[in-house]
């Protein structure tokens, strides 16, 4: 049976969509091989790509994965989706070319633009039904020009519900794609498309399902989730994000919500309310991109630094001391330093658990790629440096002050056995690991309690999480 390997970029969108390929390969007999064994004696025989635009690296990434994927894997089927092949697609076809001049069969690369995607849904049947031993590029090739004729609709994008969650250990719902704001130093929007929104129903049935299959927390995800936007006619007005996690919660009973990145602006009262419900996880990541106002102003965002500060004091009223994080882009055209030190000084008194900071990329087709007043890349990335000592630093206090306190938490795969700890996240993301004296502790995706103990040993292999925990009970239900 031919057998199937996936090698992600970019968001948590992008994830989800890989898994739910992932679940359809294996729905259909396919063996899916983790990317680190595609490259052992059992290579995979297709090997697909979902890419990223939201950075220069990220598309040199990509290129450089891809062509030492066409180098190392003469034979295989290499097939490149996402972002990055939505808005750029001549230049990886033009990678499939590059293997001609070593007599490579320069037909193995085929390139799927973002918005027909879905089709990687389908293949796996096509591949069975056609060639479920052996795969056949041009064969293969042709069907997905014949599929592509047809332009997939905006429905197709919410067809990425996967079946199970093999390759995480919790469960994600992506509820809207595509974004309306105009940022000028964004393309995503130019792949992803407008905003769309996944009905109300759909979601909480989705939600029902997982809950029905014992997955005790699931993560709400899209490009630009507060523009969620429920417009079926079967409704009286339209629902919102903070109408919809209402709605969801009603209709489920034990499931967490987890979500992902929220825009500012996107905290109104009516949100914040439902946000205090005790099944809304306390975590929240702000896609805040700066601190100074004349950068945000430059940047097209709808918010200013005291909008923030408001929706962070908020966020602190409704949840007992949660995780905050935020995104911050340094180096974007007049960023002066001045600007700059308002951005690490508004981050420093707003007490982010995690910072996730990068340097700006120019973006062909955004207007911030003509915008004169350029920061050196050094200086970009020495900025950087600094915001991620302070986000490292929060962090670190964040998990001191919840030394000795109860919290509930997800169980997780062991990438690096630690015997008897088990790894977890906990409901206001903190990655632990959890003391057992059982030899048989509850299985990965259990929902348990635990008692913060401590700072993790130091050493190899233990860098990456933030607290010991002592193992209480399990979660009922």
């Amino acid at each position: 049976m031919v057998s199937v390997s996936l090698y992600t970029l970019g968001c948590k969108v992008n994830q989800l969509e890989s898994e739910a390929i992932a679940h359809a390969f294996s729905v259909q007999g396919f063996r899916v091989l983790p990317w680190d064994r595609a490259a052992g004696e059992q290579g995979a025989d297709i090997l697909v790509f979902n890419t990223c635009t939201v950075t220069s690296k990220a598309e040199q990434k990509a290129r450089r994965v891809i062509r030492k994927a066409l180098r190392d894997h003469p034979k295989a089927v290499l097939m490149v989706t996402g972002c990055y092949a939505q808005v750029a697609r001549e230049a990886l076809d033009a990678l499939g070319k590059e293997g001609g001049a070593d007599g490579l069969d320069t037909n193995r690369l085929m390139v799927v633009s973002g918005d027909t995607k879905s089709l990687l849904l389908d293949m796996p049947r096509f591949l069975a039904e056609t060639m479920p031993e052996e795969v056949a590029p041009v064969s293969l090739s042709q069907w997905l020009r014949e599929k592509e004729r047809s332009r997939t609709p905006a429905s197709e994008r919410f067809r990425f519900i996967p079946g199970d969650f093999s390759r995480h250990s919790r469960a994600s719902v992506k509820i809207q794609d595509g974004c309306d704001n105009y940022c000028s130093y964004c393309r995503v929007r130019l792949a992803r498309g407008r905003s769309v929104s996944l009905e109300a129903d759909h979601i909480r049935a989705a939600l029902q399902a997982l809950e029905a299959k014992g997955y005790a927390e699931a993560v709400l995800t899209g490009v630009n989730i507060t523009q969620y936007r429920d417009t079926g006619i079967h409704r009286e007005r339209a629902l919102h994000l903070g109408p919809l996690l209402g709605y969801l919660l009603a209709g489920t009973e034990r499931i967490r919500l987890r979500l992902s990145s929220l825009e500012p602006e996107g905290l109104t009262e009516e949100l914040l309310a439902v946000l205090a419900h005790p099944r809304i996880r306390p975590h929240f990541h702000l896609s805040l991109q700066s601190g100074s106002p004349r950068v945000l102003k430059q940047m097209g965002r709808r918010y200013t630094p005291e909008d923030v500060e408001k929706g962070i004091r908020r966020l602190r009223a409704v949840k007992d001391d949660p995780f905050l994080g935020c995104d911050i882009i340094t180096g974007f055209p007049g960023e002066t330093e001045e600007a700059f030190e308002e951005t690490y000084a508004f981050c420093r008194c707003s007490g982010f658990a995690w910072i996730h900071a990068f340097p700006y990329s120019p973006r062909p087709g955004t207007a911030a790629y003509t915008y004169p007043e350029a920061v050196s890349e050094r200086d970009a990335v020495l900025r950087v440096e600094r915001l991620g000592a302070l986000g490292r630093a929060g962090r670190q206090a964040y998990s001191r002050r919840w030394q000795g306190r109860e919290v509930e938490a997800i169980l997780e795969a062991s990438k690096e056995p630690h015997p008897p700890f088990v790894p977890a996240v906990s409901d206001n993301y903190l990655k632990l690991l959890v003391l057992f004296s059982d030899p048989e502790p509850p299985p990965e995706g259990s929902a348990i309690r635990c008692r913060i103990r401590g700072l993790p040993f130091r050493g190899e292999g233990f860098s990456r999480f933030d607290a010991l925990g002592e193992y209480l009970q399990d979660e009922p239900g």
